[in-house]
């Protein structure tokens, strides 16, 4: 019984990574699209968010039958607690990072993402994404803490743009369609960026067993 429960429990841990692995291929095709007009990083972003989906519903049913059907003790159940929390954070990233490649192509057509730090945010925030699943990976409390820590970096460049955007249109240099485009792509990845913190923060609980919104 407990060599089944093991083995489970591996199968979910890997299962996350794997969920993971995609959160960050989609934002990161989605930075890339932002830059470049490539039909082939919109139709891969669409097929990632697919399989996101498919991925949070394929773990959390195993998450289920772990907790019913192996009665895991606190240590493994604060693990499958998180796993829960973390899949659902996942599943959003997914979905605005198809969000940000939706607004991509008008963005480019108007060359509007050159005149602000919409790239320096896309880096800024994919590496969050990358480094709250690596802590997972690791079990790695402090680039867990990195990830939290960077989330001002993330909110300062989301401020910035504002900033930029208005200057923009203040001096005529960007019409009020290609600023609204930018403003929303900037908003969802600053939401990808909340979502990365929620991920390193569970992390933080199934490790030592303190959440510290909680």
């Amino acid at each position: 019984m407990r060599i089944q429960f093991d083995q489970q429990m591996e199968r979910l841990h890997v299962e996350l990574i794997r969920m993971g692995s995609l959160c960050e291929e989609g934002i990161a095709l989605s930075a890339k699209a932002l830059q470049e007009k490539n039909p082939a990083f919109l139709q891969r972003i669409a097929a990632v968010e697919v399989e996101i989906d498919d991925k949070e519903r394929e773990i959390e049913d195993l998450c289920m039958r772990l907790i019913l059907q192996q009665q895991p003790v606190a240590r493994d159940l604060r693990f499958i607690s998180a796993a829960m929390k973390m899949i659902s954070d996942m599943e959003r990233i997914g979905d605005q990072a198809a969000d940000i490649a939706d607004l991509a192509p008008y963005i480019v057509e108007n060359n509007s993402q050159s005149k602000v730090h919409i790239g320096d945010m896309a880096l800024a925030t994919v590496k969050m994404v990358t480094d709250s699943v690596e802590a997972f990976v690791k079990t790695d409390v402090d680039l867990a803490e990195q990830v939290i820590a960077a989330d001002d970096e993330v909110d300062g460049l989301f401020n910035q743009i504002k900033e930029e955007l208005m200057q923009l249109i203040y001096s005529r240099e960007i019409d009020a369609k290609a600023s609204m485009d930018l403003l929303m792509a900037a908003k969802y990845f600053e939401r990808i960026g909340d979502h990365a913190v929620n991920i390193a923060e569970w992390v933080e609980f199934s490790i030592s067993g303190q959440h510290r919104k909680l």
